[in-house]
């Protein structure tokens, strides 16, 4: 079995509803406190940063589907649900089969120590769970958001897990308690021979909007997590750096170890952001196929592989990342299971290296539909369609459907051609409450 001196560990890092231009180093602006996410920046600035990488869904369930199979999630029912809500505890169809290979599981099989820190969101136990798709250990939360203090749901349930048992020892702010978590799980790893895999899902910097400071502030749990009117953009800064700060104690810790310079550590959203989120200069966000719903900032950083200050305009989207790691801790898949994502490492070893990488989206709501294929974007909305030059309009103003008919009926007929090939979206799946494509031209 090759040990961990020739196979890197894996750390990927999720945030949870994070916006386009969040970050610093996406152009966000600072905050009166200062920088909102130095680390975040500096892993960017010693790294690679995509700025045309995409999530494979709007919304969180979906994207965690395609991250954790490295596959369209239009191919599993469960994915269907926009996204999964409470509707689907003790669900046996509402959920990550058990028997579908996973990134976790393939790691795991070929010698990896493998881990989830923080947010599931793939189907309640005991028909799914994360120990039952290849994470050794599990610690966080089950469902699609808690609040940052009680640890419950929407409905007031309490749901902080370890492994499958429920777990109420760990008091704090959510962030900090994930963030110290994945600490423990590195400190550990590193009296070990063989290389690890730690998904780190923090729900960060998803609604409830509480920051470290504001444990004596919550109301009522269930009132909480659905208050409208509650946060702003200060409170919502806070809670992305108080992410920051936790990847900052993860990335010391590595160092001190000296597994820093052959850990591959990769940071996402898993969609657009929501209402305080920076998005600019894309529209859109949560639920919308616009740029804004599906554009999310992209950061690898490994010392031994991926030289610094690297920049990609290279189209990918969440599942390809999980080929990359595939590929490089050198394990195959499933010939049974093929891939939909396709393996990044000739971007991440060289900067400028890009490939023809189209990518496919379907959302029931609203009926929408979209394709990027180089610079152009198919989209439609309410059964209104749109043809975009991206580069040339990134704010997805000038609708060049008219202008160039051909193109759009092309663009219309490919997305079709790989919509036959996903199963159709089944008439009972539920769309959630969330934000809706706004100020769209039309055609």
């Amino acid at each position: 079995m090759t040990t961990r001196s020739t196979r890197p560990n894996i750390i990927f890092i999720v945030a949870d509803d994070l916006g386009y231009a969040d970050l610093g180093c996406y152009g966000g602006r600072e905050a009166p406190f200062g920088r909102v996410s130095p680390v975040l920046d500096g892993l960017a600035a010693n790294g690679i940063k995509l700025t045309q990488g995409y999530s494979n869904s709007p919304v969180c369930s979906p994207t965690r589907f395609a991250m954790i199979t490295a596959r369209y999630q239009y191919r599993l029912r469960g994915a269907a649900e926009e996204p999964i809500n409470s509707r689907s505890r003790g669900s046996t169809t509402l959920g990550l089969p058990t028997e579908h290979p996973t990134l976790p599981s393939l790691l795991k099989d070929s010698g990896y120590k493998t881990a989830l820190i923080g947010k599931w969101h793939l189907g309640y136990p005991p028909s799914f769970g994360p120990l039952r798709s290849g994470y050794e250990e599990f610690f966080g939360p089950m469902s699609g958001g808690v609040d940052y203090f009680t640890h419950c749901d929407s409905a007031g349930r309490h749901d902080l897990w370890y492994g499958e048992e429920e777990h109420k020892d760990d008091e704090g702010y959510l962030t900090d308690v994930l963030s110290k978590r994945a600490v423990d799980y590195v400190e550990r790893m590193a009296t070990q021979e063989a290389p690890f895999f730690l998904s780190l899902h923090y729900t960060a910097p998803h609604w409830p909007w509480e920051t470290r400071d504001d444990a004596d502030k919550a109301p009522l749990v269930k009132d909480n997590l659905f208050d409208l009117s509650g946060g702003n953009i200060h409170v919502y800064r806070r809670m992305i750096h108080h992410m920051d700060e936790g990847i900052g104690w993860i990335m010391a810790a590595l160092e001190k170890h000296g597994m820093a310079d052959n850990t591959l550590v990769v940071f996402t959203s898993d969609n657009g952001g929501e209402r305080f989120s920076d998005n600019w200069p894309l529209v859109g966000g949560k639920m919308d196929l616009t740029e804004g719903g599906i554009r999310v900032p992209w950061i690898a950083h490994w010392p031994k592989v991926i030289a610094k200050g690297g920049e990609s305009t290279q189209l990918c989207m969440t599942m390809d990342w999980s080929a990359t790691m595939l590929d490089a801790a050198g394990v195959k898949a499933d010939a049974a299971y093929p891939l939909d994502g396709v393996s990044l490492m000739p971007v991440l070893k060289d900067a400028t290296h890009t490939f023809r990488r189209p990518l496919h989206w379907r959302m029931n709501h609203r009926g929408q539909e979209a394709m990027r294929d180089g610079d152009w974007k198919y989209l439609k909305v309410d059964g209104n369609e749109y043809l975009f030059n991206i580069p040339a309009d990134e704010r997805e103003r000038a609708n060049l459907g008219k202008k160039e008919p051909q193109r759009l009926e092309a663009m219309r007929a490919q997305w079709q051609a790989w919509n036959a090939t996903m199963p159709a979206i089944p008439e009972d799946a539920t769309v959630s409450l969330g934000y809706s494509v706004k100020d769209m031209p039309q055609r």
